[in-house]
């Protein structure tokens, strides 16, 4: 028989001799699992057939989705060209992807002074990189609308109501925390390669760009997938910075829909936020296989 069971034991032998659960055993040592992942999917999948469902109703309300998908219609969706959704979308997409493209160059090449190079400070810099990254970059959005409000009379680009300066000041709150999560990943790169390199003939900056830069792609994508989707759905700072409608970010734009509860538009939040999630989802799903080698190599070694 290609299956025999041990009596009392709760298991089977498969063709090939191998054991295999059967039973209660099975549930008790594996099957929960599969119990507990079946509701995870639920708990996680329901807040978003909710809001397609929102978004697909001609009602416009929340209220008229508690019966899912009771009324389907594209009105949602045709009712986005009449407002500056697309803008907002354009916005956003330029501002997260130089954001995520800036982060990953400032940080890799910060990085890389760090793991390879020992200069005076070095420790100190590492030390104060760990500290800064503990306090979120919402707590200075004060001293960031005074600094901008001082700044654009003299620099006009660089003032409030400047996509130019959001991107700067993303660009200045992701370096921290996106430099200490690389420099443990540099650290597993071997310096044989670059002392290798450098017999070769190689500068600095060639070792930099067409070696190592090749290496240690798994932590550029985990860092240039994480800073554009934490930049695409920022408000605060956004909503401080930039002032005019037609500037604004997804975030802030889908939010000044329902921030007067009494005249909220949910019907086209719904529609909008179920657009917004295209981007990051197709980024997510072509970066995937980088996140996990990308987020533990770098503890390997430190």
């Amino acid at each position: 028989m290609a299956t025999q069971t041990a009596a009392g034991t709760g298991r089977a032998m498969d063709a090939s001799g191998h054991r295999r659960l059967t039973g209660r055993k099975f549930f008790l040592e594996v099957g929960w699992r599969h119990v507990v992942g079946v509701l995870a999917v639920v708990y996680a999948a329901f807040p978003i057939v909710y809001v397609f469902s929102a978004a697909l109703s001609s009602r416009g309300t929340l209220t008229g989705s508690n019966r899912l998908f009771a009324d389907v219609g594209l009105e949602n969706f045709a009712a986005l060209q009449d407002t500056y959704f697309w803008h907002w979308t354009a916005n956003t997409l330029v501002i997260a992807t130089i954001t995520g493209i800036g982060t990953v160059i400032m940080g890799a090449a910060a990085a890389y002074a760090f793991s390879r190079f020992r200069f005076s400070g070095r420790r100190v810099g590492l030390t104060a990189l760990l500290v800064i990254q503990m306090f979120p970059q919402m707590l200075a959005f004060v001293a960031i609308f005074l600094l901008l409000l001082g700044l654009g009379n003299v620099v006009p680009a660089l003032g409030l109501n400047s996509k130019l300066a959001l991107i700067l000041v993303y660009l200045g709150g992701a370096l921290g925390v996106n430099t200490f999560l690389m420099y443990g990943f540099f650290n597993t790169v071997p310096r044989e390669i670059d002392e290798a390199a450098k017999i070769d003939g190689a500068s600095h900056s060639q070792i930099f760009w067409t070696i190592i830069l090749r290496l240690v792609a798994p932590i550029l994508a985990v860092v240039g997938l994480l800073s554009f989707i934490s930049t695409f759905g920022e408000f605060i700072i956004a909503r401080v910075i930039l002032q005019s409608e037609r500037n604004w970010t997804l975030a802030v734009g889908l939010y000044g829909w329902v921030s007067d509860l009494l005249e909220a538009r949910w019907g086209l939040f719904a529609a909008g936020a179920v657009i917004a999630a295209v981007p990051v989802v197709l980024l997510f799903l072509f970066l995937q296989k980088y996140i996990v080698g990308g987020l533990t190599a770098g503890a390997v070694k430190g």
